[in-house]
Formats: C-alpha cells, structure tokens, sequence
C-alpha cells in the first residue's frame, strides 16, 4: 500500500537588498530595491512607520523618512513577513526661512530685520542677496539681522548653518519717497482741511506728518498721490513729510498755517441800494483774500492793499443791513455791518420861503433822512440838524433873490428837489 506525499511553498517574506546606509533628514524620500514588495502594508524608520510610502514594483518601493535621529533600520512588511533591516542615519535638516519681519526697508539698510523659521542653531551667516549682514541667533526658530544697504529692488534673504543654507523669502529695498508740492498750501489754524500730496515713491505709506511731530490722517491714491487732512497748527509754514518703509522724504516742503482774517471797520457803512460805490475795509490778516462779500453777494471788484486793508466795490442790494466779511485760506473774518440805503424822499418845506441874507430855519419833512449827510439849496451847501428819519432842520445860507431847489443828500442818494424862495435884498 502507497501513499501519495502532498507538498505545498510558502511566499518568502520581502527582502531589501539596497546596499549600504543611507542618510538623509526627516521628509527624505528614500528609495529601496529588493524583492517580495508587492502588497507591501508597512515601511517603518526604527519601528516608526514612514511619512508615506509607494510600491513602485515588487522590487521597488520608495517611502519618506519620518521624524527621528541617530542611524535606525528601515524595514519592509508585507502580509508574507517582515524584512530584513538597513541602516538609515538621520542628519540634521538644512535651516528654513518662514517669515521676515519687515520685509521691506531702505535702500540705506541699518534697520532689523526678524526672521522666523526653523533649524537656526550654530547659525554662520545671513545674506541679503549676495551681501552678507550682521546678525544674531536669539533661538533655534528666530534671528534678527542688520539689513546692509543695496539698491532699490527685491532680494533673497538666506540663513546658514553647519547643516546647510536654506532657500531665499524675498526682501524689497525702497527708495525714500519724494514730495514734490502740497495744494493748497495753505490754510486755517484749526486744519481739517485737504490736501493733496504730489510726488514719487508712496507706496506703503506708512505717516504723514506735519512740522515733523504732528502725524496727520492719509490716504493712499497712488504711488504719486496722497490726500491728507491738516491737523491743527500755530501760524507760520511748517515742514510736511511722508515716511515710507524707504524712509522719510528731505525735500524742504512747506505748509503755511493761516490766522483767519479779522475785520475793524468799514467805511463808508453805508451806501445806495444799486452798490457800485467804494469802501475800505480794515482789520488783520487780510493779505491772502479770496473773497469779499456782502452778506451773501461777493464784492464787484476789491483790492488787497496790505494786510489790514482792502478796497472793495459794492454790489447791488435791497435796503437794510448786511454783514461785511473777508474770506481767506485762513477761514471767514467777523461781519462788520454795512447799510443799503434808498434814496431819501423830501415832501414838505415850512416855511418854503425866507429872507435872501439866510439864517432862518426850515423845516424838512420826508422820509429816509436820518443818514443825511447834506442839504442843498441850489448847489451851496446848509446847516442841518437831523430831528429823525421824517424831520431835519436846516438854515438856508445867504444868497440872491429868487427860486432855488432844496435837496437831501445820504449816502443812499440824493432826494428829488423842493421849490425854496428868497425874498429881499442880500444883507437886509
């Protein structure tokens, strides 16, 4: 009697033939060759499983190397076994640059630089493109350095140590803006006015500042363009700046702060309703005028004689009082009064005639003459009084016999004349 012998093969576990050690830093990618990978489950550093890893072929497999030190084995797991082990010696990481705080600064250089990042012990250098800069590690993940100076443009930033040089992070070098004008550039001592800022180099503004301790509110238009509101200031011109990440503008720029103008008086204060007359107007700071009216209308025509005097033609108005004021970059003056007045109106003479030698006394009755500055008869001259606005009294001076016009002469204008006759000789 026989008996058949039933034999069976077991899958051999997965076996690395890569020779020699391999090294490398954590993330690594590490390739090995061998066999038996196909349906590898595990590729583990020292029994710390890899990053991540890929069968490329049965005898092909390639995995990252996760984070550890020293020389380990790397082996390979399939669902038939485990390998055999290789050595792997982990080396430190060459440094990396995250961040640089600024990353931006003058072409001058000599500001500080913080960079963040990771592996900066032992650190031997900072570059700033090709040049190298002083520095200081203050930890294994921050530096600070001096930027050294360089041209307008953009750089790589760079640290080194024992274990290598990082990659670059860009650093910008700016130039120091230029302010070219300010406009208007001049204004009241109380600001808040607007400007605007003309020149190069605005980018990243970063202040505005007047007499170089005001800081003054901004925006950003463009590179060439800011607009400003005028902060508070004493009379005078103060120096305005723009500060940039390239620095501070040099160009002597000045604004002129402006005391607002202040009226003292007006003469004449008063004058006919169809304006056209002339007064002068006195007070202080009126040398930069850029209007003059009367209550709401501006004045015909004026002119700025110094700085406490203007000359101004009235405008056409209605009766009444109206203020006088002076505008200027420096704000709007006190309104001073100044009266519109209608002609005035003569209705009765008592008596209507008198002795040819005068000195009698007549009396005007009407209307508007309480600003009469005159009375005519014919075209000499009287004494007056003014009683009120309906009354005057007058004594006619001497002159020939015979028929003469009486009239009321204000600054509104001149009255429509009344019939006065002298009688007798002259002298009796």
């Amino acid at each position: 009697m026989s008996h058949a012998t039933q034999s069976s093969t077991a899958a051999a576990a997965p076996v690395i033939t890569t020779s020699g050690t391999l090294s490398g830093a954590a993330g690594t990618a590490v390739a090995l060759t061998g066999t038996g990978f196909t349906g590898a489950t595990a590729v583990t550093f020292g029994g710390t499983p890899s990053a991540s890893f890929t069968v490329v072929s049965a005898t092909g497999i390639t995995a990252v190397a996760p984070a550890g030190a020293g020389t380990v084995q790397i082996t390979v797991t399939t669902p038939d076994g485990t390998s055999n082990g290789i050595g792997f010696a982990y080396t430190a990481a060459a440094p990396t640059i995250s961040s640089l705080a600024p990353d931006q600064g003058p072409v001058e250089g000599v500001n500080t630089v913080v960079l963040t990042g990771t592996g900066f012990t032992g650190a031997t250098s900072v570059r700033f493109g090709t040049v190298a800069a002083a520095f200081i590690t203050v930890s294994a993940t921050q530096a600070t350095a001096i930027a050294p100076a360089a041209p307008a443009g953009t750089v790589n930033v760079t640290i080194t140590t024992p274990d290598g040089t990082s990659a670059g992070i860009p650093y910008t070098y700016v130039a120091a803006p230029v302010l070219g004008s300010v406009a208007p550039a001049q204004g009241p001592l109380v600001g808040g006015n607007t400007i605007t800022l003309s020149g190069t180099g605005f980018t990243g503004t970063t202040s505005v500042h007047f007499g170089g301790n005001v800081a003054a509110s901004f925006a950003f238009v463009s590179a060439t363009q800011l607009t400003a509101v005028v902060p508070t200031g004493g009379a005078g011109p103060v120096a305005v700046t723009v500060t940039t990440p390239g620095g501070t503008s040099s160009q002597a720029v000045s604004y002129f702060y402006l005391g607002a103008p202040a009226l003292s008086s007006v003469v004449a204060g008063s004058g006919q309703v169809g304006g056209s007359n002339v007064v002068t107007l006195t007070g202080a700071n009126l040398l930069q005028a850029t209007a003059v009216r009367f209550g709401a209308t501006a004045a015909t025509f004026y002119t700025i004689s110094s700085a406490t005097e203007i000359r101004a033609t009235v405008p056409p108005g209605v009766s009444g009082s109206v203020p006088v004021t002076v505008t200027t970059p420096g704000g709007t003056s006190n309104g001073l009064t100044y009266l519109y007045l209608t002609a005035p109106a003569a209705s009765g003479l008592v008596p209507n005639q008198g002795p040819s030698a005068g000195g009698n006394t007549v009396t005007v009755t009407g209307s508007g003459l309480a600003y009469t500055t005159g009375v005519l008869f014919g075209s000499a001259p009287a004494g007056f009084t003014v009683v009120s606005d309906t009354q005057l009294m007058t004594t006619p001076p001497p002159s020939g016999v015979g028929a003469v016009t009486v009239r009321v002469v204000t600054p509104g204008g001149t009255s429509v004349g009344l019939p006065y006759t002298r009688v007798g000789s002259p002298g009796i």
